[in-house]
């Protein structure tokens, strides 16, 4: 007599901090849908961190009463924390997590899960940014989301094309190797698992979505586009210095880098170290003849035209006459990005602190310009020197 069939089983996680106004509702409609339309074996888990209202013992409280219904308790807040704590431990085939607003239709989830469990596919994500999405939000959050997502493309070459939509699911075996590589406790960690995901070849499938924005979500914006920011440049280091290394299954290839970036970035480097320093003379220089505004404008835009020479010869490799005019018209966008973030942080600094000394100025200038270096690197590469503009004809 052959041995039973063993039932595929999908764990669903539902982080929540201080939920209890949509948590039992959002609980009851997820169980229902799944039992009614998932053809597997499903458990929900509600992963509580830290909540300070009755976000616990509701969820204790669904657990009683709803079959196949867990709740998870952690003293500390982080949605990526919640999600590490139970996926590390599942015994799963597949391994999910959905927001508690349950913003994204569950129709998705069937076919989000689908290609997991068939070994087609490593990691799953929904998608709000592809044609076949139907999307209801407002324009900010719309902005902020194409903005960060394009980002991720241009600097860190990713392929996937929504990294925040909160409806993710993967293959237990391969989160799990994700995992101990994964620094991120809070809002960067489902972005830093795809970055490291595609950096070792994973494959990740991708589910256009219904999304309906929560007009009452109370994430701090700013604070996790700064999070955000700061998790790319650690996973760029990590991927960089080789120390991104995990043990994925042997059919996975070791990640690369974009086409050309490799050799790229050294030379962006250190033309973009020599042009700072020569940016800062010459604004200490100016700075005492001429305002700090005056003085920031001319010494950037002497600099700009150079480290647009620059790295037009020695980084993208386009030498001859042919299109250097454009160029530095083109690189002039760049310019005119630092000159606005500049002169935004030394008015801001005087506006703060009036008759701030030279040092509190230079900083300024300084962290602007570090800002701004970014944008020119992904203008220059993507757009100003991008192979498909610069490449000669017949070539």
């Amino acid at each position: 007599m052959s041995a039973p069939v063993r039932t595929r089983l999908v764990e669903i996680v539902v982080p929540v901090h201080n939920e209890q106004r949509v948590l039992a509702e959002s609980v009851r409609r997820l169980h229902d849908y799944l039992s009614g339309n998932l053809p597997y074996g499903f458990r929900v888990t509600i992963a509580d961190n830290a909540s300070t209202d009755a976000t616990w013992e509701i969820a204790v409280g669904l657990g009683r009463e709803l079959p196949h219904v867990y709740a998870v308790h952690l003293d500390a807040k982080g949605r990526g924390r919640a999600l590490r704590r139970v996926w590390s431990a599942s015994d799963a085939d597949v391994v999910a997590y959905m927001d508690v607003d349950l913003s994204t239709g569950l129709d998705a989830f069937p076919p989000l899960v689908a290609p997991l469990l068939s070994g087609h596919s490593d990691l799953a994500i929904g998608t709000r940014l592809s044609r076949g999405a139907n999307v209801v939000r407002g324009p900010k959050r719309e902005i902020i989301s194409r903005t960060y997502n394009l980002l991720l493309r241009s600097a860190m070459g990713a392929r996937f094309s929504d990294a925040q939509c909160g409806f993710k699911a993967a293959r237990t075996e391969v989160v799990q190797a994700l995992l101990p590589a994964v620094e991120d406790e809070e809002w960067f960690f489902d972005t830093e698992l795809l970055l490291l995901a595609e950096r070792h070849g994973l494959r990740i499938h991708e589910v256009p979505v219904d999304w309906t924005d929560d007009p009452d979500s109370r994430v701090d914006i700013l604070r996790t586009v700064l999070d955000d920011l700061r998790g790319m440049a650690r996973v760029t280091r990590k991927t960089l210095s080789g120390a991104a290394r995990i043990p994925v299954p042997p059919r996975i290839q070791r990640a690369r880098l974009p086409t050309g970036m490799a050799g790229q970035l050294p030379s962006f480097a250190v033309i973009g170290a020599v042009s700072t320093l020569a940016h800062l003379g010459l604004f200490v220089l100016l700075r005492l003849v001429t305002p700090a505004v005056a003085a920031n404008a001319v010494a950037l835009l002497v600099t700009a035209v150079a480290n647009t020479a620059a790295n037009r010869r020695f980084t993208f490799g386009v030498t001859g006459r042919a299109g250097a005019l454009r160029h530095q018209f083109e690189g002039g966008l760049a310019f005119l990005a630092g000159l606005l973030l500049s002169t935004g942080g030394l008015a801001l600094l005087h506006r703060l602190a009036p008759g701030a000394p030279a040092a509190a100025e230079i900083t300024a200038v300084v962290v602007a310009n570090a800002l701004a270096t970014l944008i020119r690197f992904l203008l220059l590469r993507t757009w100003v020197f991008n192979p498909r503009r610069t490449r000669r004809p017949g070539r």
